[in-house]
């Protein structure tokens, strides 16, 4: 890169792309105080290391040092938080589903593989297939041998049929 001036070309850089790096910095931080931080940091960094940029894609250059800054700000913001006791028990995930949600879900399920069952073939396989076993639609189509428009345009004709099923029950 030829000799620039630094200071103008932080300008232009800012100028250029301030809101896009905010905009990025809030999507992957979604706070927006430590947005204007992270945005603010990109730059800071970007004319730090204007030396060592190439003068090739100043956009790419950019976002990309803005992402990093928010991927080491959301590294480290995981490291430094420590529950207290009351928070610990609420925040900790379990897997398992609530007996009240296992429950609903179990109900939920029962009642789409009777729906699913009473199609008729095709749609009642891609039915299952897709709806109650949540198999993708390469796996059906490896599965039948079918072409995949065809297996598309049958999931999408059970998910109607199955819609107004739903609702007259």
């Amino acid at each position: 890169m030829e000799k620039i001036n630094c200071d103008n070309y932080l300008e232009h850089l800012i100028e250029t792309y301030g809101n896009l790096v905010f905009s990025i910095c809030y999507k992957l931080v979604q706070s927006y105080f430590d947005a204007e931080d992270l945005a603010q940091d990109t730059f800071l960094s970007a004319y730090k290391n204007l030396t060592n940029f190439d003068g090739k894609n100043e956009k790419a250059w950019v976002c990309k040092i803005a992402t990093n800054k928010c991927l080491d700000y959301l590294k480290r913001a995981g490291r430094n938080v420590i529950p207290t006791e009351d928070t610990y028990f609420n925040e900790l995930h379990c897997n398992k589903p609530s007996p009240e949600e296992y429950v609903l879900e179990t109900d939920i399920k029962q009642k789409l593989y009777e729906l699913c069952s009473q199609l008729k073939s095709p749609y009642q396989e891609v039915a299952l297939d897709y709806f109650y076993y949540e198999k993708e639609i390469s796996e059906i189509v490896k599965l039948s041998g079918k072409n995949i428009k065809t297996i598309q345009t049958q999931v999408y004709r059970a998910k109607i049929m199955l819609r107004k099923l739903w609702r007259k029950e």
